[in-house]
């Protein structure tokens, strides 16, 4: 790295007499780390009362463009749901609860979300966001141009494979059955038993279906919803965490507080969206204290100065091919580039 711009991140203060920086901001959001259990539970239950609701439309109603509508209302409402989970994983809502500890292993295991596995990778995602690392440990891999101008012609595949807009599209494939449930299960058999019973819950769950309901009942009523609930949930993990003017810390100065406000985007969404994605979109606040309900997130954003001027990401098709665009992190420029700017950046060296 360049060393004047080292040294500028060496210099960035951590108070300061006018803006809270670091630790300072974190202690601003401890008043909206506590949740009320009541909300929480309606937030919860309304949830999966409309999800059962849509998924079990989705297989009963008699026209074919009503079942795709609720098919698709359903996605949206898987996406809500696992929201509610991993906020509860997180010990955010309802830590506490003996009835919500098996409504949500009951979703894990058909969700194809086993806590196990789930819970270790996206621990460990928490604790090194924004870190550069060639291996997809609960997050996306994420090279230098550096690291990707030495990698062999095998570790570039693999992280193209990794990164392309294929494998974030076909996520109920590529992460949830695959990288969630299936490898985990192989490494580490006993460890994962957890993983197996989701595999078998959920495959289990299509079986029936198909059996005493025809394909089109399973179509509609997981895999669809599921195939459309996975890529729009792989995508917005995918875009919150590798974007156009994304910063990456240098490991001599990442701090956990710095990366969660610069390493994580806010993704704006219109109030429709923002209730079915359980305002996920508010990820910087999120990554800084996972303790917050996300029912809080906007409140926490709108109270706290030092959190309203996130990068910011949209859904829009420009910013889509933007985040994909966004390949490699240039550390001598302090940027994302594509594969083609890491390329001609070599040529112009040569």
């Amino acid at each position: 790295m360049n060393p004047d711009i080292l040294q500028r991140e060496a210099d960035l203060p951590t108070t300061s007499a006018n803006v809270r920086i670091g630790r300072e901001v974190l202690k601003a959001t401890a008043p909206y780390a506590t949740e009320s259990v009541a909300r929480s539970w309606w937030e919860v239950g309304t949830t999966f009362m409309l999800l059962v609701t849509a998924l079990a439309g989705a297989g009963l109603a008699p026209w074919w463009p009503l079942r795709l509508l609720l098919s698709i209302l359903g996605a949206l409402l898987i996406v809500r749901a696992f929201i509610t989970y991993h906020d509860y994983m997180h010990g955010a809502i309802l830590s506490g609860s003996r009835l919500a500890r098996v409504l949500f292993n009951a979703y894990a295991a058909l969700g194809l979300t086993p806590p196990r596995s789930w819970k270790k990778s996206h621990n460990y995602h928490h604790g090194h966001v924004g870190q550069i690392s060639a291996a997809s440990i609960g997050a996306f891999p994420l090279m230098t141009t550096r690291m990707w101008h030495a990698a062999s012609p095998a570790l570039r595949a693999r992280y193209r494979m990794e990164r392309h807009p294929l494998t974030v599209l076909t996520g109920y494939a590529t992460i949830f059955l695959l990288n969630i449930c299936l490898l985990p299960l192989l490494r580490a058999p006993t460890r994962h038993w957890d993983s197996a019973l989701s595999l078998l819950a959920h495959g289990g769950l299509i079986a029936v279906l198909w059996v005493f309901g025809g394909f089109d009942v399973a179509f509609f009523v997981v895999l669809l919803p599921m195939f459309i609930a996975a890529a729009l949930g792989s995508y917005l993990f995918f875009a919150q965490h590798s974007f156009k003017r994304m910063i990456v810390l240098s490991p001599e100065v990442w701090t956990f507080y710095r990366a969660a406000l610069v390493s994580s985007s806010y993704m704006r969404l219109n109030r429709i969206m923002q209730w079915f994605t359980g305002n996920i979109g508010f990820h910087h606040i999120h990554h800084l204290n996972v303790r917050i309900p996300f029912y809080r997130l906007p409140e926490a954003m709108a109270a706290i100065p030092e959190l309203q001027s996130p990068v910011t990401t949209t859904l829009s098709p420009r910013e889509i091919i933007d985040c994909f665009r966004a390949s490699l992190w240039d550390a001598d420029h302090q940027r994302m580039v594509s594969y083609r700017e890491a390329a001609q950046q070599v040529k112009s060296a040569a």
